[in-house]
Order: structure tokens, then sequence, then C-alpha cells
């Protein structure tokens, strides 16, 4: 049912989208469309709703970019509404496409969390993104774009919770530290959950082989 509404607005992703290098590109998108659809297939929710929030949740990343400022994703659901607008979906389909999306960075740890199903499974699939291989992979990719170093020495004990508004990480190391070790234990459905365990473990690992080998250990 949902691929008939991703190839009606699929061109207009790919062309906003072809240019990232930030990890919050197309492959990025699809990964996200795809475990909110899995997600909601054992915990509820509406797979419509969920898969293409998913595949529309980071065009505030592209206007942060142009801006050079934090864009909040409620900033972003006059494009996302205009690029629906396309598809046919009711009105209410579509709003709630837009509150997945205006809610998905609304973290339990410091802005607080929304009770809604479909959000919660969008939030879930997007930080399962973040984690594991994919997720290194995707946060060297960030660092690399915006300037950030791998690593500087400084320590990694801090007191300030982390906030998407807050900035950049000091570095690329204190980012897991900040946020992607935490993700697994805030995820909202059991299925995230589970996802998580491995991904999170994976990262522990290679966070403490790199450490190592940063200060020559190995």
């Amino acid at each position: 049912m949902i691929d008939k509404y991703i190839e009606l607005i699929k061109p207009r992703i790919e062309e906003l989208f072809a240019k990232d290098s930030s990890g919050h590109d197309i492959g990025h998108l699809e990964r996200v469309r795809d475990l909110a659809i899995k997600i909601a297939e054992t915990e509820g929710g509406n797979k419509l709703v969920v898969g293409l929030a998913g595949y529309m949740h980071d065009i505030h990343r592209l206007m942060q970019k142009e801006c050079g400022h934090f864009v909040s994703p409620a900033e972003s659901l006059p494009l996302v509404r205009d690029i629906l607008s396309v598809t046919g979906l009711t009105a209410d389909v579509i709003d709630e496409i837009c509150l997945c999306i205006e809610y998905h960075e609304y973290y339990n740890w410091n802005e607080g969390n929304i009770n809604n199903i479909n959000a919660l499974i969008v939030q879930d699939a997007d930080n399962l993104d973040a984690i594991g291989a994919i997720g290194v992979g995707r946060a060297f990719c960030y660092g690399g774009t915006y300037g950030i170093p791998m690593f500087n020495n400084q320590s990694l004990e801090f007191e300030q919770e982390y906030a998407e508004s807050n900035g950049d990480d000091e570095s690329t190391i204190h980012h897991f530290y900040h946020k992607l070790f935490r993700l697994g234990d805030n995820m909202n459905t059991a299925t995230a959950r589970r996802i998580a365990t491995s991904r999170t473990k994976f990262m522990r690992q290679f966070v403490n082989e790199f450490i190592d080998e940063w200060n020559g250990q190995k």
C-alpha cells in the first residue's frame, strides 16, 4: 500500500537529499522507513503513517545546513505538507505523519516524549539507525561534514544533558557518550529495545578499541 505513495514523492525526496554527506542521506531515510514499518508490524501503529514519516523525517536537516543554525523538525512541516500534497492522502493522515516528524527528536531525557504510538515508532526507527555499525559510520560522516574532530583527548566525563539544539559535540567519540550509548535504554518499544541491544554492544566494543588505539595501547 505504501509503495504507490513512496513512488509519488520519491523524485522530490531524492532530489532534496542527493548531495547529503552527513549521514542524513536517502539511504538513511529508506532504512528508517523500513525499520518503522518492521516495528509497527509487531507493536501496532499505522504502517503507512510511520513509513512515510520515516521517509521524510529529516527535511529539517537540509534546512539547517542551508541556514547554518538549528532548525526544529516542526519548522520543516510546511515543506512536508507541500510534498505530500501530490499523494491524495486525507488531511487526517497527513496530520498524523506531520505529528510523527515534529516529535521524533523529543527524547525523554531532555524534552519529554509524546504518547502517540506512531510517533514513538518513528523515533525508535530513527534512533536504531543511529547505532550499531551503521551508526558508527554515520557518526563519522557527520563529523567529517561539519568539521568535528574524531577525538581530542578531552575528558569523557560531563554533567550537562545532551540536547539536539545545544550544538555539536566536542568530538565524534564524545557523541557516543553524550547520546548514542544512551539510545538503547531509551527506546520506546520492545522490538526496538531488542534490536538495540546488539547494536549498542558493537558500538561500545568499537569505541573501546578506538580509544585504545588512539592512546597507543594497541
